[in-house]
């Protein structure tokens, strides 16, 4: 006979631990080669971008914001450089999400976490963030034996902490307003924000975005990483065997030894590996993993222990690349004698870049060939159509005329479909009568209550179609949209 148990009768295992382990500080050493100049380089492309582009100028005509980069929300506008792009228009931002999307997922089939590595904003402000400690506090050890020092209250170290603390709270202060200025004219908002005259939101998110910098770069840091970023689960579902990674090359490296041990061995016609466990590849590290423990989730694949690795094996005369951009698949050949082999260009490769080009080529072409001049067409519904006293058939459209470019427009509109349909725009009146003409001003919507009368001879009495078209006058560009017309 089953009976519910009890929880205090459920043996426990005490082999399970915490469920959340502390926080373990990590304190990264600094180290030189290629990997740290392109993480600098990046660092500085990225954050100089973020920082200025709002300074950026770009002359669109009179009246146009001059910003190059610019999200106009009160206007319901987005511009960029020589782009502009209306509510209409999402759909381009739906293209640029999926590009973006493929873009990382090719990454990750080429290059394993490169995006992580190199280009997430945490990594980029994370990094700022620890080269103004090492500058103000200095490198690993020193840093170490400040934190362990049994007097922590001495004024120098005190004036540190204030000075490290006060310059990354200035970082954040600056990121929060520098994503402030993509909302309005970057010039006249700093200026507004100097003398306290920007509005209450602007400050709010200031606050918000300086909290964040502040709290993710300079306390969270690799836990952003290892416990908040959904990515490094995501990705173990989209690499493949070819994909290059962070790589230990234990067949080389195997069995580890000293420096003197290993010479002793090798005089003695012993084989040993090139690692003489130094452990500066656990030290440089930002996520404070040892890499030759093989593939983990904490690993960004930064390429700083390849660095390290690299110095040390050329000051002890020993090839580079110990650690290096690999598979398991070109370990186990050169296990078996045989040379590496690296497939980037490959079938899930192939269909990755393919996607990116047709997404991207088709974002283009309609781009390039997308009219500035649009039309929407809405039917009244109450009443839906009348019957005038001559027996004629009227039916009352809202028409919404959208004038995209840069300039002042004369639209003539014409409607089609009844036989003998004559159109007139209430409360506007033209010169040509049966053939309404108006003015729709530069970057801006038109509305318009339109009424369509057609007479009974020639009209079937159910719905039909009726084509709305508008025309420039001056450079003949048509627009058009269709719409019912109906019989009461």
């Amino acid at each position: 006979m089953n009976r519910t148990a009890n929880p205090k009768e459920l043996p426990l295992d005490d082999d399970n631990g915490p469920l959340y382990v502390a926080q373990k500080k990590v304190y990264p050493q600094s180290t030189s080669g290629t990997f740290r100049r392109i993480k600098w380089g990046l660092m500085a492309f990225c954050l100089g971008v973020y920082y200025f582009l709002p300074f950026v100028r770009w002359n669109r005509g009179l009246g146009a914001p001059s910003q190059a980069v610019l999200i106009d929300l009160p206007n319901s506008r987005f511009y960029f450089f020589f782009i502009e792009l209306w509510p209409q228009e999402v759909y381009y931002f739906t293209g640029l999400l999926i590009v973006a999307a493929v873009a990382l997922f090719l990454m990750n089939s080429v290059g394993g976490r490169i995006w992580c590595g190199y280009l997430c904003p945490q990594t980029v402000w994370t990094d700022l963030f620890y080269a103004v400690e090492r500058l103000i506090e200095g490198d690993r050890r020193e840093r170490m034996k400040k934190d362990k020092s049994s007097d922590p209250m001495k004024l120098e170290r005190i004036s540190e902490i204030v000075l490290k603390h006060s310059i990354w709270l200035l970082i954040g202060w600056w990121t929060g307003g520098a994503w402030v200025l993509y909302f309005n004219d970057a010039p006249t908002l700093v200026k507004e924000l100097v003398t306290f005259q920007a509005p209450m939101l602007a400050y709010v998110w200031i606050g918000i975005l300086t909290a964040t910098t502040y709290l993710l770069a300079g306390y969270m840091r690799e836990q952003v990483c290892t416990y908040m970023c959904p990515w490094p689960r995501i990705q173990a579902a989209l690499t493949d065997e070819w994909a290059l990674n962070v790589t230990y090359r234990y067949d080389r490296g195997e069995k580890r030894t000293s420096v003197k041990k290993a010479a002793e061995l090798r005089a003695l016609g012993q084989q040993v590996g090139d690692c003489v466990d130094c452990y500066q590849c656990v030290a440089v590290c930002p996520t404070g993993i040892d890499i030759r423990n093989g593939p983990q989730m904490e690993c960004i694949q930064c390429g700083l222990c390849i660095d390290a690795c690299d110095n040390v094996m050329t000051k002890i005369g020993r090839p580079k690349r110990l650690i290096g951009y690999d598979n398991d698949v070109n370990i186990q050949r050169r296990q078996e004698g045989k040379a590496p082999i690296y497939r980037i260009v490959r079938a899930r490769t192939v269909a990755y870049s393919a996607i990116i080009a047709a997404v991207g080529g088709i974002m283009i072409y309609t781009l390039a060939t997308r009219s500035l001049l649009d039309v929407n067409v809405l039917h009244d519904r109450n009443p839906i159509a009348v019957r005038l006293s001559d027996g004629s058939i009227r039916n009352a459209y809202t028409v919404r005329l959208l004038n995209k470019s840069g300039y002042d427009r004369v639209i003539a509109i014409d409607a089609s479909g009844p036989v003998n349909a004559t159109i007139h725009v209430i409360g506007i009146d033209s010169v040509t009568p049966d053939r309404p003409m108006i003015v729709v001003p530069r970057d801006s919507t038109s509305e318009l209550r339109l009424l369509v009368t057609a007479p009974v001879e020639g009209n079937p009495e159910k719905s039909i179609p009726v084509h709305f078209h508008v025309t420039d006058i001056g450079l003949g560009e048509v627009a058009s949209a269709t719409d019912n017309f109906v019989a009461p």
